[in-house]
């Protein structure tokens, strides 16, 4: 029988033992970044391209590509832990701080609807998302 083995019936992924302190249980160590998406990696035109804040604030704000490249950008280094079970450990990501860009907008909420490209939605309390918590990041 030639070589065909299921990956079902491969023995499970050993995990070093200097960093199984930092691995959620039922994770595994990743050492690309797997990208999964609801469908195609969508190609935004930055000319096209906009964040907007508007809703419940006393001061609704928009900024383009140019304009949120000008803002403070900051660099978070962190290990990331992926639903799907993969852990990618000692990676980083830049980005603005969502306290920046807040600034002066005056939430009149204790709640957040964030849209994204591709309809994508989810509702956040806004303290889970300030204080240095949160970060749009590129």
């Amino acid at each position: 029988m030639s070589g065909f083995i299921s990956r079902g019936f491969t023995r499970r992924r050993q995990v070093p033992e200097e960093l199984a302190d930092r691995l959620p249980p039922g994770q595994y160590i990743e050492s690309g970044f797997p990208v999964l998406t609801a469908g195609p990696t969508p190609r935004v035109d930055t000319a096209e391209w906009s964040l907007r804040i508007d809703g419940m604030v006393g001061q609704p704000r928009e900024w383009n590509w140019t304009q949120f490249h000008q803002l403070p950008q900051v660099d978070v280094p962190c290990d990331i832990h992926c639903v799907t079970k993969w852990s990618k450990l000692g990676t980083s990501f830049g980005g603005v701080s969502l306290d920046t860009l807040i600034e002066g907008v005056d939430p009149r909420g204790a709640y957040t609807m964030v849209h994204s490209y591709g309809g994508y939605t989810n509702n956040l309390p806004l303290d889970d998302l300030t204080g240095g918590k949160a970060w749009v990041v590129t």
